[in-house]
This record gives C-alpha cells, sequence and structure tokens, in this order.
C-alpha cells in the first residue's frame, strides 16, 4: 500500500486515538499556522531559533497553512542551498537569515491583499487570486514549482495545505504528490509554488477561491485507496481555499505521523463585537473569525490534551501566550502587554513597518525556545539575546 493510501485512510477521521490502528512513528514534525503576515514572520522567529538549536535540522516534517505557508515554502525553497555547519554538536544553517528571513521581510514591506482585491475588482479577466500569485512569484518564488522542494532525504517533507471547496477536505501539496484523499493525486506535481501558497492562504471570501485547472487524466486513483470523487469536474476544475478553513494549525498531517509535534500558532484572537456589521462582506467576515476560533480551539485542545496526558511529545505555542507559563529557565524579556499588542495585530496581508516585522521575529523566536526547552529538551542553552535587540517585543 502507498504512502498516500495509508494517509487517505487516516484522514477520514479528525484524530488518532492514543493506541488506535495506526502507531506514530519516531521523528519531529514541525506545524505552522495561519495568521497572515502576523504569522509570516512570528513563524520567521521560530525557525530562527530551532535552527540554532539544531532542531531545525532534525525535523522530518513541516506541514503549514495560510500565512504560515509563506514561511515555511520559502524555507523549503532554499533548504537544499543553505551551508550547513556543525556548532557544539548542532547542524544549523548559517546563511538562514540571508536566504530566508530577510526575504520573508522584503515580502512584508509589500501589500498584497488591498492591492489584490482592488486590481481583481477592476481588471478585466484576471481573479484576485491570480493577483496574489503574481505577487508571491515577483517577491518570493519566481517561477519555482514544487519539485523545487527537497526530495526526500534531502531535507523535510514540506507539506503545504489547502481547503478543497467541492470536497470539503485538504488539498495538500508537496514535492512527492498533491493530492485530495477524496479526489486522488497527481505524482511529482511541477506546480508552481506561488500558487500553492496562493491556494494556502486564500483567506475567504475576498482572497478566495484559487482555481487551478488540470487536464484529463493527470489525477490518479491511488494504490489502496478509494476516492468516491475521482471524476470530472472534480479532477480537472479544482478550486481552493485556505488552509485553515479546514486545520488552521496545520496539525493533520503531521499528528497522524509522528511521536513529537511542535506547534506554532501565530494566528490570532477574535474580540467581542457589541454591534457586529450586517451588510454581506463585513457580516461574512466576522461568521468566518466565529468559525476558524471555534476550529482552531478545538485543534488546540486536543494537541494540549494530548501533551500533557503524555500521549505525545512536543511544544505548543501561540502568538497570545505569556512566556511566564513556559517552564524553562533563563526566558528572555517578553511583557504580556506588549506580546498582547503583536497578537491582537490584524489578519491581513498587509505592509508592516521595519519595527514591527522585528518584533514579531523576535517574539516568535523567544516564545519557540521557552516552549521547546521547557518541554522538549531541557538540556538545550538558553539564547544570547533577541535576533533584534533594539526592537525587543
Amino acid at each position: 500500500m502507498s504512502e498516500f493510501a495509508n494517509t487517505s485512510a487516516e484522514s477520514r477521521s479528525p484524530a488518532m486515538v492514543p493506541g488506535g490502528e495506526h502507531k506514530p512513528e519516531p521523528g519531529i514534525g514541525l506545524c505552522l499556522s495561519g495568521g497572515g503576515y502576523r504569522a509570516m514572520l512570528f513563524h520567521a522567529g521560530v525557525i530562527w531559533r530551532l535552527n540554532e538549536l539544531g532542531i531545525l535540522h532534525e525535523l522530518k516534517r513541516i506541514s503549514s497553512v495560510s500565512g504560515g505557508s509563506l514561511t515555511a515554502a520559502m524555507l523549503g525553497l532554499h533548504w537544499r542551498s543553505l551551508r550547513w555547519l556543525q556548532v557544539e554538536g548542532r547542524t544549523v544553517a548559517s546563511d538562514l537569515t540571508e536566504q530566508v528571513i530577510e526575504p520573508i521581510q522584503r515580502l512584508a514591506r509589500h501589500t498584497v491583499d488591498g492591492w489584490s482585491v482592488g486590481g481583481g475588482a477592476v481588471l478585466p479577466g484576471v481573479s484576485i487570486s491570480e493577483l496574489v500569485e503574481r505577487a508571491y512569484r515577483k517577491h518570493l518564488f519566481g517561477e519555482a514549482t514544487l519539485q523545487d522542494l527537497p526530495a526526500d532525504g534531502e531535507g523535510p517533507r514540506f507539506v503545504i495545505n489547502a481547503t478543497n471547496v467541492q470536497s470539503g477536505v485538504l488539498w495538500r501539496f508537496s514535492r512527492k504528490f498533491m493530492a485530495d484523499y477524496r479526489v486522488g493525486m497527481v505524482a511529482n506535481p511541477d506546480v508552481s509554488l506561488a500558487l500553492a501558497v496562493t491556494a494556502s492562504s486564500a483567506f475567504p471570501p475576498v482572497l478566495s477561491p484559487a482555481r487551478m485547472e488540470l487536464p484529463p487524466g493527470l489525477v490518479q486513483k491511488s494504490p489502496g485507496a478509494t476516492e468516491d470523487l475521482h471524476e470530472e469536474p472534480y479532477t480537472t476544475d479544482i478550486y481552493l481555499t485556505d488552509g485553515g478553513v479546514y486545520d488552521n494549525l496545520g496539525l493533520e498531517t503531521v499528528w497522524k505521523r509522528y511521536e513529537t509535534v511542535l506547534v506554532s500558532d501565530g494566528g490570532g484572537q477574535m474580540a467581542p463585537e457589541a454591534q457586529p456589521h450586517s451588510d454581506w462582506a463585513r457580516h461574512a467576515l466576522r461568521v468566518n473569525g466565529i468559525i476558524d476560533n471555534q476550529v482552531r480551539s478545538l485543534r488546540k485542545r486536543q494537541v494540549v490534551d494530548s501533551l500533557v496526558a503524555g500521549d505525545r511529545k512536543g511544544a505548543y505555542w501561540r502568538t497570545r501566550g505569556d512566556i511566564r507559563d513556559y517552564p524553562a529557565p533563563k526566558t528572555l524579556p517578553c511583557p504580556i502587554e506588549r506580546t498582547t499588542e503583536l497578537a491582537e495585530l490584524d489578519t491581513r496581508l498587509k505592509a508592516m513597518d521595519r519595527v514591527t516585522q522585528e518584533r514579531l521575529i523576535n517574539w516568535g523566536y523567544a516564545l519557540s525556545d521557552a516552549a521547546v526547552r521547557g518541554w522538549v529538551n531541557k538540556n538545550l542553552p538558553p539564547p544570547d539575546g533577541f535576533p533584534f535587540p533594539a526592537s525587543k517585543v
């Protein structure tokens, strides 16, 4: 039975039950949530610190949705060209900042969502998602495809998750295959990396859907699996939306496979609204926020309860967390009133000033450090300071 067939069968249940049929295998997986530029930059700080700790090089899988997919895809695109060195017994990338972090910061200087919505409204024959894809090509990915991600054995498997609007389940993009367990799979897809990330970050209703047209016969049934929607137009005219609609932590593809799960939650938290708008656009955004908040809460509970019970190893951290709640010694100073400001930034692809960018990166760096040293490996060394000392958090 193929790996995808096995994954397809697992995907029919929302979570793996401890002691159930599918036992997780040794290895560490990293999940990067959605949350626009806020999440993208927060996760940039996370991979910065995981690299210093030697954990980044040891990852078996990186699963992402929405804003997290911007960070993950940029890391995946440059993985094989990074300079990996031995530093105090750990394998670290010496040029991660230049190859991955700085391009992400350059993207964050540009507003993508507002410009794309405006252009999609006035330009004939061009959709909003196509304009988002153009921006991602220009600023990050160029003409790279999924085949430019590392192959198995060259690094972790990068899985970029979108939600299939037609089938109602995840559509997974990776170098080895792209697939929907109800529709089928495409082996070794040459889909552009920009399109995959566009689909993963197609936040509804304004940036959604991203449409993918495939030639007849390209999507195949996988050996040993039963795809009940393996027919046109499901296999040829595919409508995708933000991966966070189905799994806003990017959790599923890691949770069902690996013993140790690291979850970086860069999502926001919806505030109460005494007089919600009743026009369709703003009301739809509010309702979508409620759905996202509920799904995120359920996924978070699944992770945290399993970690506390000892059913799974790993750590969970989120932008709205308090670093004082993490049991690591010598954590970096992160006042809750300052980090709450960062957590409450809008979930947008909207230009950010340099200081806000650096504060978000610092916050992801500091909080992931506290979580990993507190819950995963207490013997790891504390950090010397923030990546951007002048900005702090």
